[in-house]
């Protein structure tokens, strides 16, 4: 004679796990799309900027670098370096120009004297002092 117990899928394949790896997974993206948020603004609009306008090999010896340099204060002195390259991407030319407080937008001319032959020139870096 046949049991009278109904079926159980369970018995016969096993419970199911919880699917407690949506609960992690989206945690996970809440936090992610916050930092990338936070990240995106915070980077997107930096405190010192700087923008090279042009330059100019004056001689094997020496280059004329204009570039313009916008602070959000105008209060801090501020270090630029600006950099010369020769052909091989080698840096043969380095100067840290330094810009008094006063005004927030400033355009500069600087001369890098180099080592040999420059055919780029760029402002590497600008910070705070």
């Amino acid at each position: 004679m046949q049991s009278q117990e109904p079926f159980d899928h369970n018995d016969r394949y096993g419970a199911k796990k919880p699917r407690s790896w949506i609960a992690v997974a989206l945690i996970t993206a809440i936090v992610g799309v916050g930092w990338i948020t936070w990240a995106g603004l915070y980077h997107s609009n930096p405190q010192i900027r700087v923008q090279l306008i042009s330059f100019t090999v004056d001689s094997d010896r020496a280059v004329s670098v204009r570039y313009f340099v916008e602070r959000d204060s105008a209060t801090a002195t501020t270090i630029c370096t600006v950099i010369a390259r020769d052909f091989y991407k080698d840096i043969v030319g380095q100067i840290d120009v330094e810009i008094p407080s006063g005004k927030e937008k400033v355009e500069l001319v600087s001369v890098v004297p180099t080592r040999s032959l420059a055919v780029n020139a760029d402002v590497s870096t600008c910070r705070a002092k």
